[in-house]
């Protein structure tokens, strides 16, 4: 079977590095140094010794690579099967690995695991790694900083890690929020290869940097996972508390989203997402409703002479029908019953 080469025209926006003989496979095929300075090399060598002496006229091994942002992506095909070393320091790196065609094996601290057609690999390249490659075949690589994505981890878990994280290297594609990773992965290639595409934005690649890593940590089985927590039922991250306690402390200020992600020490666009995974709503609504209950809070005190009116506007209701409308909805009564029988209360 032919190896599933992209074509030139969308690795343009790659550095590509092709070998037509085996005697450039050595030890200056390097890849993640590119975005982690690192003495990290990777070594590539035929398993067919055969082939050691061999000229050939089309490329055997092909390695193209893109940073935007801390994400490293890479697509790599080998026409031979082919055994790979990985030497030097300590990887700062997590590789989560897809294949277009063939198989791969990834021999790491006494294990074996393979990944095919369904199943990816997810692993942390470093001293005493290798991979053993099929005949005819292809596969895609995104990288990111294993301390951008611990760090996510802490604020998810607001506290240190303990250990480590260590992802488990099988991958099944086809099993929960994996299936959601293989798919924003596989976006991050395509939008690698335009001109045009998000990893020419700043501000775009930022954001999803956040959204993936956060997907990651969902859908990647690792060794915090159980601590984490998963779907609606699972331990609330630590970004929906921050951002909550800082609504309510400032829910009488004009606050704007960007300052409860700043505060939850997020993006905005993760914020959006773990408040529709976990809460089944928007930020925005949420502040809607901690105003409703300060306004109410205010209103049923005993403390304050305040009209309904002058609480409703010091919590950002300038249509007081409309206040009444929703407080109504949430509380089962009007601000001015709620008010009523607090008066009554207090007597």
């Amino acid at each position: 079977m032919a190896v599933p080469m992209i074509e030139p025209a969308p690795l343009a926006m790659f550095d590509v590095i092709r070998a037509s003989r085996p005697e450039d496979l050595d030890g200056r095929m390097r890849v993640t140094e590119r975005v982690a300075k690192s003495d990290r090399v990777y070594t590539y060598q035929l398993q067919n010794r055969a082939l050691w002496s061999m000229i050939f006229h089309k490329p055997i091994f092909t390695l193209a690579t893109r940073t935007a942002g801390s994400i490293l992506a890479s697509y790599v095909d080998t026409r031979f099967a082919t055994d790979v070393s990985v030497d030097g320091d300590e990887g700062d790196l997590f590789c989560f690995t897809t294949m277009l065609d063939g198989h791969m094996t990834l021999a790491q601290t006494g294990t074996t695991t393979s990944a095919m057609n369904g199943r990816g690999l997810a692993w942390r390249p470093g001293p005493r790694s290798r991979l053993l490659i099929s005949d005819d075949s292809a596969r895609t690589n995104v990288f990111f900083k294993v301390a951008d994505v611990e760090t996510a981890l802490e604020n998810m878990l607001d506290e240190r890690l303990r250990q480590p994280l260590e992802f488990k290297p099988d991958l099944d594609w086809g099993s929960g929020l994996a299936t959601s990773l293989k798919r924003q992965l596989d976006f991050v290639m395509e939008e690698f290869q335009r001109h045009d595409g998000v990893a020419n934005s700043p501000v775009a690649m930022a954001s999803l940097t956040d959204m993936l890593i956060a997907l990651v940590l969902r859908g990647a089985p690792h060794n915090y996972i159980e601590q984490l927590g998963g779907g609606a039922s699972g331990v609330v991250p630590a970004y929906i508390r921050r951002a909550e306690d800082f609504m309510r402390a400032h829910g009488a200020e004009p606050i704007r989203i960007s300052h409860v992600a700043a505060a939850a020490g997020c993006s905005v666009r993760t914020l959006e997402q773990v408040f529709k995974h976990f809460r089944s709503c928007t930020p925005l609504g949420v502040l809607h409703s901690i105003r409703l209950e300060l306004a109410r809070d205010d209103l049923t005190s005993g403390d304050s002479e305040a009209s309904v009116t002058t609480v409703a506007r010091r919590y950002g209701f300038t249509n007081t029908a409309r206040f009444a409308t929703a407080f109504r909805r949430r509380f089962g009564e009007t601000p001015s019953e709620a008010a009523r029988r607090s008066s009554r209360s207090s007597r």
